[in-house]
């Protein structure tokens, strides 16, 4: 089986399992996401799901969410109940590395702000020994971006700005208007730790380390589905 066919049956089980009618869902970004957003949609098409309406992270998601007609909603005017997303990385314990699609700022903003928690969806090649394994996405101010990733550097890193796929030239830009930096560590025993530094940077927005926030990972491998979940309180 591909690993599109194994993020779409991630994704259907994890929303059948955790989606009811009634609820507003944080819609996630990236390519697992998107098998997620598209499941919810049949459902309300159906009527298999009724009165839901979805929080999006991102332009992308929010247009993809319009083309299925799910009804959205603002933090605002709401708090989701849960919110559904892919993962870069995942770990025993459900700390993550997230923010390689480019949103991670929004996500994060989205999924702590979910009253139970973030549900991630992947396919087994992103599950990790120990986070780390590829760059972590830090999403850092476009004024003084060059101090700030010398300071990224000294936590023992190799930071590199992210340039945009389209236009290899300029600087990939967020859909906040923010550059981000793909920083290489030959592993991440800490994250908690980590993270905390991080966000100490002046010009570091936002880390690509989500710890405490994943209240079930859903895994699809070659011989089935999994579902992790964690204690956050």
């Amino acid at each position: 089986m591909s690993n599109d066919a194994l993020k779409r049956e991630a994704a259907s089980a994890a929303v059948e399992r955790y989606v009811e009618s009634g609820m507003v869902i944080g819609l996630g970004t990236g390519t697992t996401a998107t098998f997620a957003v598209r499941r919810i949609g049949e459902l309300v098409s159906s009527g298999e799901l009724r009165d839901v309406r979805g929080v999006p992270t991102s332009a992308r998601t929010t247009a993809l969410a319009n083309e299925l007609g799910i009804p959205l909603a603002t933090l605002s005017e709401t708090r989701p109940h849960l919110t559904l997303d892919g993962t870069d990385e995942v770990a025993s314990d459900l700390s993550l590395i997230k923010g390689r699609g480019g949103a991670l700022l929004r996500e994060k903003i989205v999924a702590s702000s979910s009253e139970e928690g973030l549900i991630v969806v992947a396919d087994s090649t992103k599950v990790v020994d120990s986070l780390g394994d590829g760059p972590l996405p830090v999403e850092v101010d476009t004024f003084g971006w060059e101090v700030t990733l010398e300071v990224l550097a000294s936590l023992g890193c190799e930071p590199q700005l992210r340039m945009d796929q389209t236009d290899p030239s300029r600087p990939f830009v967020t859909d906040g208007g923010h550059y981000t930096a793909d920083c290489a560590f030959d592993e991440i025993p800490d994250p908690a730790s980590l993270e905390v530094e991080i966000k100490r940077i002046p010009g570091a927005l936002e880390c690509g380390l989500f710890v405490n926030l994943a209240r079930a990972a859903i895994i699809a491998g070659q011989n089935g589905t999994e579902t992790f979940e964690a204690s956050l309180r």
